[in-house]
C-alpha cells in the first residue's frame, strides 16, 4: 500500500465518534488527530467531553487538551498544524485517522481554506458594541440574513465565531461562507469519510444523558475554576456560557442544564446540515458493527488503487 489516507470519521456530537476510532486505529497500527476544536484547551476538560483517560493511553492522540485557552489559536492555525503533523506521521504510516465533529475544521484540513481578505478593524469594534448593546441574539440575526448558510453551520452561541463571519460579511460585502467554497488545495492523502448517523431522538437523547454526566462529574467547578476568564474567545462555546449565566444569577442552574442541552442539540443540528451535503461521506448507524465499516474501508482503498491502476 503506497497510497496515503486519512479516515475522516465524522457526525454529530455525542454520536460516538471517539469510541468508533480506537479500534479502527488499532486495526491500522495508527494514531489519531483530533479536530474537535473545543478539545483543544487543557482547561476546558469536563465540558467538551475529551477522551478518556483509558482511551489516550490506547492510541496516541494529537490535538487534544494541547493548547491554553489563552493561546489565539484558529482554524488557519489548525490547517498548517496539522499538514505538518501529517507529514511526519506519514512517513511510518500508510494511514492516519481524523476525528472531530468541527466541519468547518474537517474542511480546512481535507481541502484547506483560502485565504480570508483583511477588513477595517473597525467594523470588530462596532461588532462588539452592538454585542453589548443589543445582545447576541441581534447578531445572530444580522448573520442569517448576511449568510444564512454559515448561520446554519456555525456554533451560534461562541460570539467569537459570529462576529468573525459578520465582519468578513460586512467587510468584503461577501458570504463569509464563500470563503471556504474555493477550489480545494492539494493534498499528499487521499480521504475516506465515514459517517455516524442516528434517528434524531436518539442524537438528543445521548447529548442529554451527556450533559447530566457532565454536570455529576463536575463541569460546574470546572466553570466556576474560569469564572475569571469568561470573557476569553475559547470560552464563548456551549457548555461554559450558561454556567457563566448562572455564575453571574442571570438564570438558576435548572435553567442553564436545561440550555445547555437545548443548545447542544441545535448545534448537532448544525453539524448534520453539514456533513449532509458531502456526497463523499459514506454513512453507517452508529450502532454498525466495526468490522463492517472496516470492510467498506478496505473496498474504498482497493477501488482507488484499482483506479490508479487502470489509468495508468
Amino acid at each position: 500500500m503506497n497510497k496515503k489516507y486519512l479516515i475522516s470519521i465524522i457526525g454529530p456530537t455525542a454520536i460516538g465518534k471517539t469510541a468508533l476510532s480506537i479500534p479502527i486505529a488499532q486495526h491500522f497500527n495508527t494514531e489519531i488527530i483530533s479536530c474537535d476544536s473545543r478539545q483543544f484547551y487543557k482547561e476546558m476538560k469536563i465540558g467538551t467531553a475529551v477522551p478518556s483517560s483509558e482511551e489516550l493511553q490506547a492510541i496516541k492522540h494529537h490535538f487534544i487538551r494541547n493548547l491554553s485557552i489563552h493561546d489565539d489559536y484558529n482554524v488557519g492555525n489548525f490547517e498548517n498544524d496539522a499538514i505538518n503533523l501529517l507529514d511526519q506521521l506519514y512517513q511510518n504510516h500508510h494511514v492516519v485517522v481524523l476525528v472531530g465533529g468541527s466541519g468547518l475544521y474537517v474542511d480546512a484540513l481535507l481541502k484547506g481554506l483560502d485565504d480570508f481578505p483583511k477588513v477595517n478593524p473597525q467594523i470588530r469594534k462596532q461588532l462588539k458594541s452592538d454585542l453589548e448593546k443589543n445582545g447576541l441574539i441581534y447578531l445572530q440575526e444580522k448573520l442569517k440574513k448576511l449568510d444564512l448558510e454559515t448561520y446554519q453551520n456555525i456554533e451560534l452561541q461562541n460570539t467569537h465565531r459570529v462576529i468573525r463571519a459578520l465582519e468578513i460579511c460586512i467587510g468584503t460585502s461577501q458570504p463569509y461562507s464563500c470563503f471556504l467554497k474555493k477550489s480545494a488545495k492539494n493534498r499528499n492523502f487521499i480521504p475516506i469519510k465515514i459517517g455516524l448517523m442516528a434517528d434524531r431522538n436518539i442524537i438528543y437523547d445521548r447529548i442529554n444523558r451527556r450533559v447530566d454526566l457532565m454536570m455529576q462529574n463536575g463541569l460546574l467547578d470546572e466553570v466556576i475554576q474560569l469564572r475569571n476568564f469568561e470573557k476569553l474567545n475559547a470560552l464563548q462555546t456551549v457548555g461554559y456560557k450558561e454556567l457563566f449565566q448562572y455564575l453571574n444569577d442571570e438564570i438558576t442552574l435548572e435553567s442553564a442544564v436545561e440550555e445547555i442541552k437545548k443548545n447542544t442539540r441545535r448545534f448537532a443540528k448544525r453539524q448534520l446540515t453539514w456533513f449532509r451535503k458531502d456526497p463523499e461521506i459514506t454513512w453507517f448507524d452508529w450502532k454498525t458493527d466495526i468490522s463492517a465499516i472496516l470492510e467498506s474501508i478496505h473496498r474504498q482503498m482497493e477501488n482507488i488503487n484499482k483506479m490508479k491502476e487502470y489509468r495508468s
